[in-house]
């Protein structure tokens, strides 16, 4: 059974603003690749719209920008070894679904594979073309056409952080194979004037 409910799309960019690492997920006709990437951010609301580095030399953007889509997936604490691993490997040696074992759900808008095992929440998006800086940047902008949460972490727009979650709190790449956990959620007060 499956804890992933549907995000509403005014609420997407809820999913990385908080600067998760994230997975890369892209596919072209019969190939397929995953890969870490650290820096993603929203950078619009209506429609849902971020950005996310994939090195231009990746198997990966090379898979996203023929299709012109790629999923987002956000791992949780239980997953650091797996996006350690995807990260550290090239999709051109090895297929690395197979290799590490991980299943996947097709995505229901773009049919994008998607990983929910372990991990808190995911965001199939289409690229936006921009012509003048693709050839240059690492950067590819896109938009979010379907995004979806695990209700126990992420649920009514909001993220829900306790120790009931803990497999699941976001994960934060420091380099050289050492994550934080997103953990310890706070509630702030209103100050009094």
């Amino acid at each position: 059974m499956t804890h992933f409910r549907s995000v509403a799309l005014e609420h997407a960019s809820r999913l990385i603003n908080h600067g998760p690492t994230v997975l890369v997920t892209s596919v072209h006709g019969e190939r397929r690749d995953v890969m870490a990437a650290a820096w993603s951010m929203p950078v619009e609301f209506t429609p849902p719209r971020i950005a996310v580095v994939i090195d231009k030399s990746t198997y990966t953007r090379e898979l996203a920008m023929a299709s012109g889509v790629f999923g987002v997936v956000i791992p949780g604490a239980a997953a650091i070894d797996l996006t350690f691993a995807v990260g550290s490997t090239s999709g051109r040696e090895i297929d690395k679904f197979k290799t590490f074992g991980i299943e996947t759900i097709k995505g229901p808008v773009l049919g994008l594979p998607l990983i929910e095992t372990n991990c808190a929440a995911w965001l199939e998006c289409r690229l936006i073309s921009e012509p003048h800086t693709e050839d240059a940047y690492d950067t590819c902008f896109a938009e979010v056409v379907s995004a979806a949460a695990d209700e126990r972490i992420f649920s009514n727009g909001h993220w829900n952080v306790d120790d009931s979650n803990a497999s699941l709190h976001t994960i934060h790449h420091l380099g050289a194979g050492k994550f934080v956990r997103g953990s310890s959620m706070q509630q702030a007060k209103p100050l009094t004037r």
